[in-house]
């Protein structure tokens, strides 16, 4: 049975369900919106690694600069998608309040990400991975053990908006369950994660999902493991086009790659043989001639997006499409993509000064990871009773810090929620601090 937009876009607000339906001035979507711009999980995101850690250069993307861009390409999407399937919105909602919720679950869609990018979920997974037969790990369940040796920047982000942000585990930013649903990327657990370790929820939070999952009329396709919401779509192709093309400014400004090596990508990208534009065959900055051919690239890629959904929508509303919108729509995008992808993996992943970056993010987290996880198992095994060392580590977590009678898993939760939280210059210097370097 298909999926129906009443209930995908009900104005039900997780953590807040009886609030009165009147709106004034802001519709509900906008003020999701509101909420995840002005809260400091969003702010943090400006001092988080994108791709290149700890960058001495201000033009390089961060997390934050990233995500606001994902989120005027999410509701560029949203208006576009609302405007050509109007006919079939309930009565209360306008196509620009479909292009208000794919932007708040871009904004909002790297939320958890920790310190260091990729990098830091990597460096997370393997110290839990490292200690899997010590006692830290052995009061733990299969099923607690794998979420934390699979940590997800996803499953944390649906943790911080649901439970953590503003609201502790009181509803979190009561968000409303369409902005909640599109921000599912991977609306299954960690037991589903598959090779490349994506998923939406950690245990902790299933509850959260399953009844999420069932109020938005999502397809159920097993245990703890649901369809996508149909915006989720256009927020993943949103973010995709985002860092294929911006993942390659950033490489330009670090003088990785030169713009002459871009030019025929983002040119194919465009759907054009060439561009007419003076910029591109003057003595302007790289910056310019790239800033120039990116708004027309983007401006295809996002009508591809469009031509993809609507070809695939019957399958989307069934909960039976398993493609993705860029790879499927106009194939010189795809081919764009696929060579922006090559170009990426072999000449600005594998930069010497960005693995050295990395290798310090993997020392950075596992000294923080040691100090904490360490201090939180005493805390539970000792029933509170601590030696000095761990009871001045507990108390950098603040509300974050575990009760002692709390249960094991839940207790190393809390303690992700404050280590995934830092920025990279707080994590790192207060690794320094803790190792006794600071």
């Amino acid at each position: 049975m298909a999926m129906q937009w009443e209930r995908l876009l009900t104005t039900k607000r997780y953590g807040h369900e009886h609030i009165s339906p009147q709106e004034i001035g802001r519709s509900h979507f906008h003020k999701d919106h509101d909420r995840i711009i002005f809260s400091s999980a969003f702010r943090r995101l400006g001092r988080k690694t994108q791709v290149h850690p700890l960058a001495l250069n201000d033009h390089i993307h961060t997390r934050l600069t990233h995500s606001v861009e994902v989120g005027s390409v999410g509701r560029s999407l949203g208006i576009r998608v609302g405007e050509l399937i109007g006919s079939r919105l309930p009565a209360w909602v306008t196509p620009h309040d479909i292009g208000t919720i794919v932007q708040s679950a871009c904004l909002a869609h790297d939320i958890g990400n920790p310190p260091f990018g990729h990098a830091g979920e990597y460096a997370i997974r393997d110290w839990f991975r490292r200690y899997d037969q010590n006692p830290l790990l052995a009061g733990l369940s299969d099923a607690q053990k794998l979420d934390l040796q699979t940590f997800e920047g996803n499953a944390q982000g649906f943790r911080v908006v649901t439970c953590i942000e503003n609201h502790l585990f009181n509803g979190g930013l009561r968000l409303t369950y369409p902005t909640l649903g599109s921000l599912l990327k991977y609306p299954w657990d960690s037991s589903l994660a598959g090779a490349k370790g994506k998923f939406s929820s950690f245990q902790s939070e299933l509850p959260i999902l399953n009844k999420l999952a069932s109020e938005l009329g999502l397809v159920a396709l097993g245990d703890n493991h649901w369809c996508r919401h149909p915006l989720t779509y256009l927020m993943e192709a949103a973010d995709d086009i985002c860092y294929a093309i911006l993942d390659l400014e950033d490489a330009i400004e670090l003088n990785i790659l030169s713009f002459d090596e871009i030019k025929p990508i983002l040119l194919e990208l465009t759907g054009r043989e060439r561009v007419d534009d003076d910029i591109l065959t003057s003595g302007a900055s790289a910056r310019r001639k790239i800033s120039a051919l990116r708004g027309t690239a983007m401006e295809h890629m996002v009508d591809s997006v469009l031509q993809a959904f609507i070809h695939h929508y019957d399958e989307i509303m069934a909960g039976e499409y398993r493609g993705e919108l860029l790879a499927d729509g106009d194939p010189g995008v795809h081919s764009g993509l696929q060579r922006a992808k090559t170009l990426a993996r072999e000449r600005v992943f594998p930069d010497s000064r960005k693995a050295e970056l990395e290798v310090g993010a993997y020392t950075t987290l596992g000294t923080l990871l040691e100090a904490f996880c360490q201090a939180v198992y005493e805390n539970h095994c000792n029933d509170g009773s601590l030696s000095y060392r761990s009871e001045k580590i507990l108390s950098l977590m603040g509300i974050h810090c575990p009760a002692a009678d709390a249960p094991l898993y839940l207790s190393y939760m809390r303690a992700l929620d404050f280590i995934s939280g830092m920025t990279d210059n707080y994590a790192a210097r207060l690794a320094r601090q803790i190792g006794g370097l600071g």
